[in-house]
């Protein structure tokens, strides 16, 4: 591996989304992933290894901010840049009424989706430089019924990837704001159970379709 290799860091990458674009990026890029299930992070390293990729495993959690700051010092240290971050790590709150609320639900969705956020983002810009992309996920529930936790969570993570957009838009890096075609994943099996999956998008298309946008 030279120098010259373009890194993708993929948090949230041992299924869904952020597997299908690990996948799909494996043969441009080396690809660091990250997420907290070992397994499923080594059965993405198989597939990506029998299609002539390779990966760097990082099983770590995301609101850990001591084991994000190792993970980038050791990008810095191997690579000295990332060219690609995706964040698809996400934390699908149970749906509930507001007045139901779990205060220990929230704060796991706070850590996961807006905190964890702000902690990444000084910590892998540096390594994005001005020519890097920072590519993030939409998914507008904020204020739909039975969606308040994930819903005011998302919004928040949302919130600050556009404002990184808005001040970045001269210097770079560049920041990347996608909606994707609902999929078959788990996060989705948990708001919509008993759904027929079948018209759903497959992730392995929609990462096709993703990684043409960039």
């Amino acid at each position: 591996m030279t120098d010259q290799t373009k890194i993708a860091l993929i948090t949230g990458a041992s299924r869904g989304l952020g597997a299908a674009l690990a996948e799909a990026l494996s043969p441009e890029y080396h690809i660091v992933a990250v997420a907290r299930t070992t397994g499923g992070l080594e059965e993405l390293d198989d597939r990506i290894q029998a299609k002539g990729g390779s990966a760097t495993l990082a099983p770590m959690d995301i609101t850990d901010p001591d084991a994000m700051a190792t993970l980038c010092r050791g990008i810095h240290d191997r690579w000295g840049k990332v060219d690609l971050w995706l964040h698809t790590a996400i934390h699908a709150s149970a749906l509930t009424p507001v007045h139901f609320a779990d205060p220990k639900e929230w704060t796991k969705a706070l850590n996961t989706n807006a905190t964890a956020t702000s902690v990444l983002i000084p910590y892998v810009s540096p390594l994005l430089g001005e020519d890097g992309n920072a590519v993030f996920f939409d998914d507008p529930k904020a204020g739909e019924k039975f969606y308040g936790i994930y819903g005011a969570t998302k919004a928040a993570q949302m919130a600050m990837a556009r404002s990184w957009a808005a001040e970045t838009a001269r210097t770079g890096p560049r920041v990347t704001i996608i909606e994707p075609a609902p999929m078959p994943t788990a996060v989705r099996a948990r708001f919509h159970p008993g759904e027929d999956r079948d018209p759903l998008t497959s992730t392995a298309d929609e990462a096709a379709r993703i990684v043409a946008l960039l």
